[in-house]
């Protein structure tokens, strides 16, 4: 979270402008077949008005050896440039000691990887990381102890799948670290099937949201396909990728080559510096909202008072991304973002009222940076009244809330 410091207020990025049309090929097996994930990841693009070619080669306990050497897989490869193709590993096998994961997957891995980039050098690989077994790997455990529980044989997959992601220069998708999310809250659902290794509805369908997260680079919360879920599970689900995701971002792009833009920005009176939190970029844009622009990774400049459009284009290796923030330049200096629309906040009559779906508190400062107000607001609380005994003046207005970052208003008291 954010914190404010005098004369200056932080913000938060806006949705996004359009529609997204992606390709993908899946190659694994079962944790890929089963429940269909290709189709549930497809839906769940749908409904958040994005488009997804899908395609897959998913038999059953299918290794990267196996697939290394697969008819029907490597022509699925050459079918066409994908975007993304998807590849994961038996399940077990990155879970082994490092010396045999070295020499019976991480080969493979590479094989298959060279042969998606000789089809088209823009492909990006997605390496899925996927889960543990409930109750430890059994008929492993013995050999190796640290199989014998879900959280071992889940370290294990995450050491393994980000190195393959360092060694091929690929992004991850950090599938099993949602489902130790879960696993770890102790909910009332099951993502595991009686068998205590594939996946239920509920474990497909976070696996999706996970995904659409990685290949859109877009928050999952939001959407409207919930497959055969309660509302609320569904929603619950898409919180949890969305955190997992966005919470270590870096960590599961930074080997591969998917840009993904983002800023911060600081403010001397009215001079705004920002700062670039982009991975993997090569070049960079801004647009500053008042027809200046520059092409530096960070920048500064002067702002006369007014409402600004910022812009910052990251381009990679083939791809861009685009980050937008809109930011109000007072008088004074102070800088004020705009709120998002769900959220709302105006002064009547002695009284804040504030109504939000997200927010759990609001803290007021003064134009010196002081605060003079703090109260904590119960989550999903459509409407809160605050009494107040403040002079007249402009005040900011900072919203803090779990599932976004800090945003701010203005609030006039006459």
């Amino acid at each position: 979270m954010k914190k404010i410091v005098p004369l200056l207020l932080l913000l938060i990025s806006l949705q996004k402008i359009s529609a997204q049309t992606k390709s993908v090929l899946f190659i694994g097996n079962s944790y890929v077949s089963v429940n269909n994930l290709p189709l549930t990841v497809q839906q769940f693009a749908l409904s958040k008005g994005d488009s997804l070619f899908v395609d897959s080669n998913a038999p059953g306990g299918y290794t990267f050896q196996q697939h290394s050497t697969n008819a029907t897989t490597l022509s699925k490869i050459a079918q066409q440039p994908w975007d993304f193709v998807v590849l994961q590993e038996q399940s077990q096998m990155p879970s082994f000691p490092p010396s045999q994961v070295q020499t019976d997957v991480y080969p493979y891995a590479t094989k298959l990887d060279s042969l998606i980039h000789a089809n088209d050098s823009c492909t990006e690989t997605l390496f899925y990381m996927t889960w543990g077994k409930k109750n430890g790997d059994a008929s492993n455990c013995a050999g190796y102890p640290i199989l014998c529980t879900f959280w071992g044989v889940q370290q294990r997959l995450r050491e393994s799948y980000l190195e393959m992601g360092q060694m091929n220069n690929a992004t991850v998708a950090p599938v099993g670290m949602a489902w130790k999310k879960i696993i770890g809250d102790s909910l009332s659902f099951d993502l595991f099937q009686a068998d205590e290794s594939h996946p239920t509805v509920y474990g497909t369908y976070l696996t999706a949201c996970v995904f659409y997260a990685i290949m859109y680079q877009e928050s999952p919360v939001g959407a409207t396909f919930y497959s055969t879920l309660p509302d609320t599970t569904a929603i619950l689900l898409q919180q949890t990728a969305d955190a997992i995701v966005f919470d270590s971002l870096s960590l599961w792009f930074e080997s591969g080559n998917i840009p993904f833009a983002g800023f911060d920005f600081s403010a001397a009176g009215t001079t705004v510096t920002f700062q670039s939190t982009g991975i993997n970029g090569v070049q960079f844009q801004w647009d500053l909202g008042d027809g200046n622009s520059s092409a530096q990774q960070n920048t500064s400049h002067n702002y006369a008072p007014g409402t600004y459009t910022v812009t910052q284009i990251v381009t990679g290796h083939c791809l861009s991304d685009t980050a937008t923030q809109t930011l109000t330049v007072l008088p004074s200096g102070i800088i004020e973002s705009h709120i998002p629309s769900t959220e709302k906040i105006f002064y009547v009559n002695g009284r804040i009222y504030f109504q939000s779906e997200i927010s759990t508190s609001i803290v007021l400062y003064d134009l010196l940076g002081r605060k003079v107000f703090e109260q904590a607001i119960e989550k999903n609380k459509n409407t809160q009244f605050v009494n107040l005994n403040l002079s007249s003046g402009c005040y900011i207005a900072v919203l803090q809330n779990n599932e976004m970052k800090n945003s701010t208003v203005k609030v006039v008291i006459p």
